[in-house]
């Protein structure tokens, strides 16, 4: 601590006597010289004492109550070259008894969570190495409970390796790219259920429960890469967009003893999802959620997988919608469960019996809770984060299972996450602030320190080097009487005598906030260079946003980006009207969701907004996936008013300020259609607009220059435009 303090009162002198460094598009994208630091590979082991990391391609153990090295358990240096391994661990796990390795390598990415990968598993007792499949590359290699089987996808179909045998047992035969998946969820699962391995093995190793893919009626989209060839690549892949036939889907059970497939029978599934399976402490009964493609109305259904019976034994039904989570937790006694729901108006823990008979609110009140953690079964705790103290704050805290007592653990304004070991005896806290990066922390079960895993010292010493301006929380309320809360970042020497551009950023998608005393990453670093470059810098969330219940949240259904344009409009005549600011030179920016909203907000607001970037932007929501899509705005044949009346390229003709359309020639998820057509809006309406398009680039516009090169043109386009530009709209007295 001497060291650092010394560091910061000599880094303080030199920029005192020096002047303060200049925050370059550079030193944020290529050099990546703000990025702080993480904590990587850190797993608690079972004990609940120790913890591993993988370093220098080896895994090594660490005592966390004292930082430690205790033991290198695998050193990857051991097994190179042998049965097919290749030079790098990129992630591992661990078995039950943590006597096995499951071991990844040669990693390639599909989709934003899904990939391949070569697997290893390596017997820390034995010393034996298998390959898990050596013909290929595999997805969701998974043990079985007992370890002593991996079960996994490959080209669509299910397979387990037997560690005692050798042998590789295939579990289902009909698996066809395009057509049929088993144990692998769809593109739209994968993105908006937040899922990817689609099979689950039994408790007694005997069973895998897994869903069923029929996407032969779902329609292709098709995506061009230019890779310097004579012809370019089209790569096809099924993705049903607004009102289209969504994959049909199945729950079938896999019994390894008989080596036979049998059907879960949970009723009619004509336009149904299945978000989520879990198995109970049963090894025979699993709990299937079962939703309807409104969303608004969800089953929890127990089948049993031997007699081959289902009941229904939880219903929630919403006048909006319904989000899907993983807080779902059946207790060790086989009688209850935990989990989580929105219907008193704000999210909530609930306890049930096994029949789905609620006993008891854990926690009440009118604020969200935002994580749920997990239950500390040995002491009768619940632990949770929620937005209690503020919206803009995240804290954790514990709470006895019957809802009494509960105690915050986190003492620190800002944002709070905490990762709990096995025993809930140590648990580490991330925290942040909107000016501070990360800390990670550890604490035992008595909330005392024990240990700093990293502070980001460094990157403070760089905030101070490059002269960070300060980040000011505001509220404001509309003319339609609503608080709305913002944060702003004043220009560099400011001098309230001055009239200073507005760059506004924001997102704005449903349950989503950017408001919040929390580190926003290498885009904050990008958010300073543009104050000290002279640009007044704020962001506001608008009605529709996270964090201040579900009424707040839903307003906005059936009319996605009407309120939300509103409020952003109403957001810029009010910094429009801040003595210090010019009114003629008020930007938005925005990326995806926040994309659409910057492109309906200079349309919609062209009184108010001189100039625009949108990347990657929704312009009509048909062109978007059914599941994301329909859960706030039903089908455009359900809701016509409400699709055209928020699509921007229905608006084209009202561009009167400078427009920069960007987008991913790869992008999966915002397809260029939407920019494509866009465009096509904007020059039937005899509009001028800037573009960049980046070939072969997915949604994140990411992978060599391409985010330098990105960052690049959108300074550029503001400093000639919203800086340097004379004010591109008449504003009214």
């Amino acid at each position: 601590m001497r060291y650092f303090n010394c560091l910061f009162f000599i880094g303080s002198f030199v920029i005192t006597i020096f002047g303060q460094r200049d925050i370059t598009v550079e030193a944020i994208w290529r050099d990546y010289e703000f990025m702080p630091k993480s904590v990587p590979g850190f797993n608690f082991l079972k004990d609940g004492r120790h913890y591993t990391r993988l370093e220098n391609n080896m895994i090594n153990k660490y005592d966390i109550t004292t930082g430690d090295f205790v033991e290198t358990i695998f050193d990857a240096s051991s097994i190179q070259g042998k049965m097919g391994f290749g030079n790098e661990i990129e992630d591992y796990s661990f078995n039950g008894d943590e006597t096995k390795l499951l071991l990844e390598s040669e990693k390639e990415s599909i989709y934003r969570r899904s990939y391949l990968a070569k697997y290893h598993v390596y017997d820390l007792v034995t010393s034996d190495l298998h390959a898990l499949y050596e013909k290929g590359l595999v997805m969701n290699a998974t043990f079985s409970p007992d370890a002593s089987k991996v079960a996994y996808v490959y080209e669509n179909n299910l397979y387990y390796y037997d560690l005692d045998t050798g042998e590789t047992q295939p579990m289902t035969f009909d698996g066809q790219q395009n057509e049929i998946i088993n144990g692998l969820a769809d593109w739209v699962y994968e993105e908006e259920f937040s899922i990817v391995k689609t099979f689950w093995w039994s408790p007694d190793n005997d069973q895998i429960v897994y869903i069923r893919f029929d996407e032969r009626e779902v329609p292709e989209f098709m995506m061009t890469l230019y890779n310097d060839e004579v012809y370019p690549e089209y790569q096809k892949f099924k993705y049903p967009k607004v009102g289209e036939k969504n994959a049909e889907v199945s729950v079938h059970v896999y019994d390894l003893n008989s080596e036979s497939i049998s059907d879960v029978d949970i009723g009619n599934l004509d336009d149904m999802y299945i978000p989520r399976i879990l198995w109970t402490q049963h090894p025979d009964k699993v709990c299937i959620f079962k939703m309807n493609r409104h969303q608004n109305h969800l089953q929890l259904i127990l089948a049993d997988t031997r007699e081959g019976t289902s009941t229904v034994i939880l219903e929630e039904r919403n006048k909006y919608y319904i989000d899907i989570t993983d807080d779902l937790t059946f207790l060790d006694d086989g009688a209850h469960f935990i989990r989580t729901s929105e219907k008193s108006g704000y999210k909530h823990i609930y306890l049930h019996d096994i029949d789905g008979n609620e006993i008891i609110p854990v926690t009440n009140g009118a604020f969200d809770v935002t994580s749920f953690y997990g239950v500390d079964e040995a002491n009768g705790h619940v632990y949770f984060q929620s937005a209690e103290i503020s919206p803009l704050e995240r804290h954790v805290y514990r709470v006895n299972l019957d809802g009494t007592q509960k105690t915050r653990i986190s003492d620190l304004k800002g944002t709070n996450h905490a990762s709990f070991s096995s025993t809930y005896d140590y648990y580490t806290l991330r925290h942040s602030t909107i000016e501070k990066a990360n800390s990670y922390n550890v604490f035992d079960r008595n909330q005392r320190l024990i240990r700093v895993l990293e502070d980001n010292a460094q990157n403070q010493l760089l905030q101070q080097e490059y002269g960070i301006l300060p980040t000011e929380f505001f509220q404001f309320t509309t003319s339609h009487g609503v608080t709305l809360n913002g944060w702003m970042i004043k220009p560099r020497n400011f001098d309230e005598q001055n009239k200073y551009p507005v760059f506004m950023t924001q997102y704005s998608g449903p349950g989503s906030q950017q408001v919040t005393d929390s580190w926003k990453g290498l885009n904050y670093w990008w958010y300073q260079m543009l104050a000290q470059q002279g640009y007044v810098v704020a962001c506001v969330d608008p009605r529709g946003t996270g964090g201040r219940g579900e009424e707040f949240k839903k307003m906005t259904y059936l009319q996605l980006g009407k309120y939300e344009t509103i409020d952003q409009i109403e957001a810029g005549k009010y910094l429009a009207g801040l003595s210090y600011t010019d009114p003629a030179r008020i930007g938005i920016f925005g990326w995806s969701y926040g994309g659409y909203m910057a492109s309906l907000a200079i349309l919609k607001g062209n009184d108010v907004f001189s100039t625009a970037i949108a990347v990657a932007p929704v312009t009509n929501w048909k062109w978007y996936d059914t599941i994301y899509t329909e859960r706030y705005m039903r089908t455009s044949e359900e809701n016509p008013n409400g699709y055209r009346d928020n699509s921007p390229v229905y608006f084209a003709d009202r561009l009167r300020g400078k427009y920069l359309l960007v987008h991913g020639g790869a992008d999966d998820n915002v397809h260029l259609q939407n920019s494509m057509e866009m465009a096509r809006a904007l020059i039937d309406a005899n509009k001028q607009y800037d573009t960049y398009i980046y070939p072969n680039k997915a949604h994140s516009i990411f992978g060599g220059t391409a985010r330098m090169h990105l960052y690049n043109k959108m300074t550029n386009f503001l400093n000639e435009n919203l800086k340097n530009g004379e004010g591109l709209i008449e504003v009214k007295p």
